[in-house]
Parts: C-alpha cells; structure tokens; sequence
C-alpha cells in the first residue's frame, strides 16, 4: 500500500501561484509514474501533468507554458508550479502514482490516489 498526501493548495487571485506537493509514503521499489490530476466542481476529473521515473514530463494542453513538474526521487516528492493561475484552473487537486513492478510472472501494475488539495483562483 502507497499513501499519498498532497499539500499546497489554496487560494490566490488570478496571475498568482501556488506550489502543490505530493508526498508518497510507503514502500516503492518499482518504476513509476507520478501525476496530477483536477476536478472542478460538477466536471469529470482530467489529467493535468505526469511525471515518470527517468524525468520525462506531460502536460494538458491547457496548462503547458504555466505548470511545471518535478520530483525528487530520493524523497518521494511530486511538485506542480503552478503559475499564471487563471479562475479556469480551480478545481481539486489530486495526485496518483502508478507503479509498474517486475514479479516472476511478468509485470503487476497498482495505483494510488491521494486525497486532494482544493485551489480556488479568483477572478
């Protein structure tokens, strides 16, 4: 079992920023992605950015040129910067982790959620 515990959130006028952390605990000896993933109030949730193990980086189209990514593996940590806030971006954060580990038999992939950090931009 992986738990999650994201941080960060907030809420700021439109052109701030914010800073989200995502602290995994638990054990992780496989390779992985980590991601964030938003959920407005009465919308469907949707990916936002991922990180994998080598460094490699996606992002929504929506929040490319505004959003960064990184990790510190050692610790277990995810952030997302996130800058140039627009009220569009409100919404709950959630970070996931999805491992990919090697067992006899092949590959066993698992995922976690955590439980979310709410941001709110006004306008």
């Amino acid at each position: 079992e992986v738990y999650l515990k994201e941080s960060g959130g907030g809420s700021v006028q439109a052109g701030g920023s914010l800073r989200l952390s995502c602290e995994a605990s638990g054990p992780i000896h496989c390779r992985h992605d980590m991601s964030w993933y938003r959920q407005a109030l009465g919308k469907e949730r949707e990916f936002v950015s991922v990180i994998d193990s080598d460094g490699n980086t996606r992002y929504a189209e929506s929040v490319k040129g505004r959003f960064t990514i990184s990790q510190v593996n050692d610790k277990n940590t995810v952030y997302l910067q996130m800058n140039m806030l627009e009220p569009e971006d409100t919404a709950m954060y959630y970070c996931k982790i999805d491992l990919f580990c090697a067992v006899p038999s092949g590959r066993k992939d698992f995922n976690f959620w955590g439980q979310g950090t709410q941001v709110t931009v006004s306008s």
